[in-house]
């Protein structure tokens, strides 16, 4: 019998990652937060509110009922960082032992009231469940569309046990999706949070036509941030050179399909947070992410300005142009500086 994984959201890059997962010879309980979008998914076979042009294998089963994936081994969590805490309590609270599945995070955020990562997010709900679970994190430079195509990418599965990435490695690479494997669990989850606020910021370049010199700059000295956040939290600063930091930056950074750099675009052009939120159904992460990073930046002591700025313009305090103002006329420093 063919292994049951199960998928907590049906977003873009939770039915992606479903897809995937049939593919690659498991069947999959997909879990949707609507039962009206699980009828849909049932009854059209594809998830076009989040993921068009895509069909469902036969064997990704949608449903809306969460204990249905109480039994699989292997859930992954793909679901805004602000609603991160409230389906893992959710779940865990379906669970009949003690002994839980591997959780495996696909989230790219911080939660906003706590400023905790998912991981300990995951931690403190599994002890307050009296839950035994295992945590991975999954990240890199992935579009769901692309990975739903079957495009050739590359991602990161992290672990502090080293035996449970090498067993999500193995049970999820193919010949179209390559995972590599790390214990740096810091580095992986605070570089795919922190990308998603730089990526705005290239998004706020490109919209008011500064050209590949400044988006360039913009990238590196983004990374460099990311770096600084990341070790002052505990996290290997050479992950940040490869999949989940890098990569994953360049990739939204630059891409047609970031919705993080499609919002910078917007607020260039003029439009309000209101409206650019109204007018679609897909989470930018960096909206919420600018905030929860500039806090954990203060209460770790470090600077981010790129970050900072684009707190300013998402709150409506600072326009685009006084931001990369104020970037570019920042006190000089050595570059290797943290």
């Amino acid at each position: 019998m063919h292994e049951v994984i199960g998928v907590l959201g049906a977003g873009s890059w939770g039915t992606a990652l479903a897809v995937h997962s049939a593919r690659a010879g498991r069947r999959v309980r997909l879990w949707c937060r609507r039962e009206e979008l699980a009828r849909e998914l049932v009854a059209e076979g594809a998830n076009h509110r989040y993921l068009p042009d895509v069909a469902l294998p036969a064997e990704v089963e949608p449903t809306a009922e969460i204990g249905q994936l109480a039994g699989c081994a292997t859930v992954l969590v793909v679901v805004p960082s602000h609603g991160f805490r409230e389906v893992v309590r959710r779940f865990l609270a379906t669970l009949d032992s003690v002994d839980g599945p591997t959780l495996v995070s696909s989230t790219k955020g911080v939660d906003s009231e706590t400023l905790e990562r998912m991981s300990q997010v995951t931690a403190a709900e599994a002890e307050r469940a009296g839950r035994q679970v295992d945590f991975a994190v999954i990240s890199g430079p992935t579009f769901a569309a692309e990975l739903a195509a079957g495009v050739p990418s590359a991602a990161v599965v992290a672990s502090a046990k080293p035996g449970v990435a090498r067993r999500l490695q193995e049970s999820m690479s193919t010949d179209s999706f390559r995972l590599y494997r790390s214990d740096d669990v810091v580095g992986v989850e605070l570089g795919g949070a922190a990308k998603n606020v730089i990526a705005i910021a290239a998004g706020v370049a490109t919209g008011l036509g500064l050209g590949h010199n400044t988006l360039a700059a913009l990238i590196t000295r983004g990374l460099h941030e990311m770096v600084r956040l990341g070790v002052a939290s505990g996290g290997q600063a050479q992950t940040f050179s490869g999949l989940a930091g890098l990569g994953d930056l360049v990739l939204t950074c630059t891409g047609g399909l970031s919705r993080n750099r499609r919002t910078g675009i917007e607020l260039a052009a003029g439009k309000s947070l209101e409206e650019i939120q109204g007018a679609t159904s897909m989470v930018a992460e960096g909206i919420r992410n600018s905030a929860s990073i500039t806090r954990l930046a203060g209460r770790l002591g470090i600077e981010l300005p790129i970050t900072e700025q684009m707190m300013g313009i998402i709150a409506g305090d600072t326009s685009p142009q006084e931001a990369i103002h104020a970037l570019m006329t920042r006190a000089l420093k050595a570059e290797a500086e943290l």
